[in-house]
């Protein structure tokens, strides 16, 4: 007898649990994301048959892909608990070095290579500024991005190339990194993925991402536990560099044009992608699959206005406004989640 209840005991125990992880992952943010994705494709689709065109569904990935890929490393960033207001300046600098080198030395391989340094050169002087001066990471990297696009303008016009003019000439093997496809599927799509799948091992599978989390929550207790934050905090300078110089390369290849100002307006659409994929501005928290999710919400909200002929100037109206609400929308489901899991808590004690 006592061997059958405590079978019972543990069924039920076993099938409570499964139960909060379905409840869990049904009123979660990202499923919330995926359904306000949903929404998307549909008012757009009726406003205009040809959003909802596969095609051009998947090719428009190449219009806001470095913005995903800028808020990827943006969310890292943001969940150690810093910011990085210099990251379009990077991607612009990193896309002239690329152009420049190429003039100067016509090897493509050589001239990309230097611009993914720039990158991580860039993003190491930041993180290394920001432990030295122990300045906000948001006024340091503010300062540096002048710093940074200066330089930009400045190799622009060594390369021959007089104000934004870009520097051009590009090989047909550069340019199909981006507008090129494998097996039907846009490159954008590939890699995109594939940058996902690293960042989100990176952030949620290794010791380097607990660490982040960690520095994060509580700077003071990560260092009492034995974390390098200085160390760490270069390295995830370094990384959020190299992924602004990955943009600004793919940037390039898309334009089949190297300019300075590239990426100029990227930094505040890159760092709402990641809060509103769900990182935290005050550290601790962050998701790269929301992170995606929220790129793909943005990029296709631009491209559906477009589709329905609403002009650039009117799409940063609508664009500014829907991000607002939405980012609001997210604070009020982190408050309405948290009272659930009080009243969860409170059920479960009263049960035992």
């Amino acid at each position: 007898m006592k061997k059958h209840y405590a079978a019972n005991y543990m069924n039920e125990k076993k099938r409570f649990k499964n139960l909060n992880i379905v409840k869990r992952k049904l009123f979660s943010w990202q499923t919330t994301l995926i359904g306000l994705l949903i929404v998307e494709f549909v008012i757009f689709g009726s406003l205009n048959s040809r959003f909802l065109n596969i095609i051009n569904l998947m090719y428009s990935v190449g219009d806001f892909l470095y913005i995903a890929i800028a808020a990827l490393a943006m969310t890292c960033i943001i969940a150690a608990g810093g910011i990085d207001i210099s990251i379009g300046s990077i991607m612009g600098l990193s896309s002239i070095i690329t152009g420049f080198f190429w003039v100067k030395t016509s090897n493509i391989i050589l001239a990309t290579i230097l611009g993914l340094i720039s990158g991580v050169v860039a993003g190491t002087l930041n993180g290394i500024l920001i432990l030295i001066t122990q300045v906000n990471p948001l006024v340091i990297t503010l300062g540096s991005s002048f710093l940074f696009s200066g330089l930009a303008l400045t190799l622009s016009g060594f390369a021959g190339s007089t104000g934004f003019e870009g520097i051009s000439g590009f090989p047909d093997s550069f340019v199909y990194i981006v507008n090129g496809s494998i097996f039907n599927i846009p490159n954008p799509i590939w890699i995109l993925l594939i940058l996902t799948i690293i960042f989100y091992i990176l952030l949620h599978k290794t010791k380097f991402g607990r660490y982040l989390f960690l520095i994060g929550m509580n700077p003071e207790a990560a260092k009492y536990t034995g974390i390098e934050i200085k160390k760490l905090t270069i390295y995830n300078y370094a990384i959020s560099g190299l992924g602004g110089a990955i943009a600004g390369i793919l940037l390039v290849s898309y334009f089949t044009s190297a300019r300075s100002d590239l990426g100029a307006d990227a930094p505040l659409i890159v760092i709402t992608c990641a809060v509103l994929g769900g990182a935290s501005i005050y550290g601790g928290e962050g998701s790269i699959i929301g992170t995606l999710l929220a790129s793909l919400l943005v990029g296709y909200l631009k491209y559906g206005l477009q589709m329905i002929n609403i002009t650039s100037h009117q799409t940063n109206v609508f664009l500014g406004l829907v991000l607002i609400l939405t980012i609001s929308g997210r604070y009020f489901w982190d408050v309405l989640s948290t009272n659930y899991k009080n009243k969860e808590a409170v059920k479960r004690f009263k049960k035992t």
